[in-house]
């Protein structure tokens, strides 16, 4: 298997966006220093809250080419390539690697229900396609399809750049079983929890970090969860997940919900544009008032 350096807690970056749906160049330079500084052991951009499925392909190609060249090293730098089609897919992991990304993160094509045939011909080709390490995104309740552990396990097994996988599922079970079934055979394969309230869970059974939303405005929480984990600090770990574990009721608020994530990195102090490309829309005030209660809840308003 490709060595990969990836570990620890990779915030799914928000991506800034100025009131005409361009990259706010200056106010993502914000979020990437405000991370970095906080702790985090990479950067993960055009994921989900990234807002990647409402981009056109221009906009996805310049937010990564900006992205990595800004970030310059300091951490290690995985960009979303994900696409309903194998060409583009593979067009834009190409670019990630040309611009010099450390890796690429590739959900499964959603709207169509592949088969395993399909689905295992769809990733060779973008694993073929580049020398960069792949980690996979598991998000069945968005693209209706579960990548389950025997799946992966054949991929794996045949790619040697397929390193991991971003496990975005309500279940330690699932995770659990990807842990045993595919980390088992392949021990450097990594395995992230996409959901906050799986963090603690993953790092006890096997895994290595969490790619989750909270951490662009509340990296504290999970890096403290991890670096606990690490220090053998059981007890710390435990009362930072017991916080951690209320932010999705946050996620709950609106659909999709990175105009939440948004606005709760402006409320605790991040100078940036709360834009977002439709069909999401900026939150209501009604909206702003429940997420800044649970906010308060886990005690991250002054």
């Amino acid at each position: 298997m490709l060595k990969s350096t990836f570990h620890g807690i990779i915030p799914p970056v928000s991506t800034i966006l100025q009131s005409n749906g361009e990259l706010d160049k200056e106010g993502t330079k914000t979020v990437i220093d405000y991370l970095i500084n906080a702790g985090v052991d990479g950067l993960f951009f055009l994921g989900s809250g990234g807002e990647f499925t409402q981009m056109s392909r221009e906009l996805r190609m310049e937010v990564a080419a900006f992205t990595t060249e800004y970030v310059n090293r300091r951490v290690p730098v995985l960009i979303g390539t994900g696409s309903t089609s194998t060409s583009e897919a593979v067009l834009l992991s190409k670019h990630a690697e040309d611009v010099g990304a450390d890796g690429v993160v590739v959900i499964n094509p959603y709207y169509w229900n592949l088969s395993e045939e399909n689905l295992l011909a769809h990733y060779g080709e973008i694993a073929e396609a580049i020398n960069l390490p792949i980690m996979l995104y598991n998000f069945p309740e968005l693209t209706g399809q579960d990548l389950n552990a025997e799946t992966v396990l054949k991929l794996v097994d045949k790619y040697d750049n397929i390193i991991g996988i971003k496990e975005t599922i309500d279940s330690i079970g699932h995770i659990v079983e990807m842990i045993s079934t595919v980390k088992g055979k392949h021990p450097e394969f990594k395995v992230f929890a996409g959901f906050d309230n799986h963090l603690l869970n993953t790092l006890t059974m096997g895994g290595d970090g969490a790619i989750c939303a909270s951490v662009n405005f509340a990296p504290e929480l999970a890096v403290g969860v991890y670096n606990a984990y690490k220090e053998n600090n059981l007890q710390k770990a435990l009362t930072l997940q017991e916080k951690l574990s209320i932010i999705p009721t946050m996620y709950k608020i609106d659909s999709p919900f990175v105009s939440v994530v948004k606005e709760a990195m402006k409320v605790r102090g991040l100078d940036i544009s709360t834009y977002v490309l439709a069909p999401t829309q900026m939150l209501n005030d009604e909206n702003k008032e429940k997420m800044k209660t649970i906010l308060n809840k886990v005690n991250l308003l002054s």
